[in-house]
């Protein structure tokens, strides 16, 4: 079979049932998609992208100032409200880079 998925329609063109080829099948019952960690559906390329992004130079030069100027008591409450937002935002993206390599480790054949 050349196509790894083939879909079997009635006369209405409504699909009723899929025919894998084998690989693809193994391929399929031999990873359980079933953890919610793994970031499925992204080359490995992609992931490694990921894995190494890094905070855009200008918000890292930004959060830099903000917590340097925190030491020393000297930020404004909307000062405070971006440094908070910025720090979320630093978690969110160290999650993701985390969840990024953890893909790659579990196993490489599981990006498409």
């Amino acid at each position: 079979m050349s196509e790894p998925i083939r879909y079997i329609t009635n006369e209405q063109g409504e699909q009723l049932s899929v025919v894998l080829d084998i690989e693809e099948y193994r391929r399929l019952i031999q990873y359980s998609p079933s953890d919610p960690e793994l970031l499925l559906g992204l080359s490995a390329a992609e992931l490694q992208a990921l894995a190494d992004s890094k905070l855009a130079p200008e918000d890292q030069a930004r959060l830099t100032d903000l917590l340097s100027r925190n030491q020393t008591a000297e930020l404004s409450t909307s000062e405070t409200d971006e440094l908070d937002s910025l720090i979320e935002h630093v978690s969110q993206l160290n999650i993701l880079k985390t969840r990024a390599r953890y893909t790659l480790q579990c196993s490489p054949s599981l990006v498409s």
